[in-house]
């Protein structure tokens, strides 16, 4: 479990950003997902939530892992 965390905490330090960025890509994937509606996973908005919660945790990660 050391190594594993050891291994993301290294990736995630060479690139910053990648979180926030994750977060977007999902958030704007919900938006064109709107386009379909019917669907429980589209009109639950989880795409939504986990992109602003990925953001979030990658938005506070970036300063302590530099």
């Amino acid at each position: 479990m050391n190594d594993f965390l050891d291994k993301v905490s290294d990736f995630l330090s060479k690139y910053p950003g990648l979180l926030p960025l994750v977060g977007l890509g999902l958030i704007i994937l919900n938006l064109i997902l709107q386009i379909f509606p019917g669907s429980w996973f589209v009109d639950r908005h989880i795409l939504l939530h986990l992109g602003v919660i990925i953001s979030l945790i990658g938005l506070l990660l970036i300063r302590p892992l530099t």
